[in-house]
């Protein structure tokens, strides 16, 4: 079984971004980007309403790392320290070495390449450092942005699972796409 280590925090760097620690400072980009039924559109979750929700946002997201349970990056450009997105790691199974890979980026830097080039770099980290097997991504089918930036990243679908989460009353499906190590930038 893997165990993990995320002290001291490891920032990446890719051509034109620096994935850096989210901060409590990150409150207002979090909110923008949780908050927006646009970048929630397939995400299950209630929106973010106030500041203080982004803050207990950043606060789970710190709280995992700090326990080694999950580990997130602040998506920034190297001109920029600003907050564009987060990316990460979740949903760690250590015992099958496989992690779930989840990111959101603010609507105005979509489209760019920014989230292929993060998740690049998250994925490198990934079997490189944390020596991962393989990593999945959880997608709504109606995602076709995410699906098309992880196909481009070399996921492959493994499964369409019919109407097997609830939220607010309506059932969703989800459909998972992965990606073994030995298949990692071929």
């Amino acid at each position: 079984m893997l165990s993990f280590n995320f002290s001291p925090f490891p920032h990446l760097e890719t051509q034109r971004l620096l994935l850096r620690r989210v901060t409590a400072d990150d409150a207002p980009q979090i909110f923008a980007l949780r908050s927006n039924p646009k970048t929630m559109k397939f995400i299950p979750r209630p929106l973010v309403t106030s500041i203080e929700e982004a803050l207990e946002h950043f606060k789970m997201i710190d709280d995992k790392i700090n326990s080694n349970e999950g580990i997130n990056w602040a998506i920034t450009l190297k001109a920029n320290p600003q907050l564009i997105g987060i990316i990460g790691h979740y949903r760690l199974q250590p015992e099958n070495h496989r992690t779930e890979i989840g990111y959101m980026i603010l609507p105005e830097f979509s489209g760019k390449g920014f989230t292929t080039e993060a998740i690049d770099a998250v994925l490198a980290y990934g079997f490189e450092v944390m020596q991962l097997h393989s990593v999945e991504a959880v997608i709504d089918p109606e995602n076709f942005a995410s699906e098309k930036v992880l196909i481009k990243n070399g996921f492959v679908k493994e499964a369409h699972i019919l109407e097997n989460e609830l939220y607010e009353g309506k059932f969703w499906d989800t459909v998972i796409y992965s990606l073994l190590r030995r298949n990692f930038r071929k």
